[in-house]
């Protein structure tokens, strides 16, 4: 996959907040976390799958590689819009919110999180960050598939939700990934 460097001369102002975008349409790396970091997502993953599934039917978005762990998820997405990123992040939060089992969720709101509509399932907001080149697509894709072996111990190949085996068959990883002396590298990374 290449990628055309991008032009950041436009600037995007979505969801009161600042986001820049390119015209490029370059992958963006995407992390989004459950509400007070709830272990709700692995019990409820067929629910975010058809979330996801959901907000592709309703814009042009293609998943690159996912990891999704206990109470947060890394993605990078590919769009022909990169101005509809927020609005992919939202369909996806509030499909899964509307649709999850109530026991699952935060009953204790805050009344202003409760006036905003907020259903006790994700943190408001979440990080992103443009992928900029080939280099950087391979950071990003290594930190979303060693995120189980952060966070668990868990191997990639042996953590079943994630893209990890996808990569493994089209050749991009070793079965046996992430028996390397550069996880220190990966671990340095700050992106949740």
């Amino acid at each position: 996959m290449q990628f055309i460097a991008p032009n950041y001369d436009k600037i995007n102002y979505m969801s009161n907040y600042r986001r820049y975008f390119n015209d490029c349409n370059n992958p963006v790396f995407i992390t989004f976390v459950t509400y007070n970091r709830k272990e709700i997502l692995l019990p409820n993953i067929q629910l975010l799958k058809d979330s996801i599934k959901q907000a592709i039917s309703k814009f042009n978005f293609e998943i690159i590689a996912i990891s999704v762990l206990k109470e947060h998820c890394h993605l990078i997405l590919a769009t022909k819009n990169p101005n509809d990123i927020p609005n992919i992040i939202r369909a996806i939060k509030y499909y899964f919110s509307i649709n999850i089992d109530k026991s699952f969720v935060c009953e204790n709101l805050s009344e202003s999180a409760t006036k905003r509509g907020e259903k006790g399932a994700w943190q408001r907001r979440y990080y992103d960050h443009i992928i900029r080149n080939q280099d950087d697509l391979h950071k990003h894709l290594d930190y979303i598939h060693y995120n189980p072996m952060k966070h668990y111990g868990i191997r990639p190949k042996d953590w079943e939700y994630s893209s990890f085996k996808k990569f493994v068959q089209n050749g991009y990883y070793d079965i046996d990934w992430c028996n390397f002396e550069d996880k220190h590298q990966i671990n340095s990374m700050e992106c949740e």
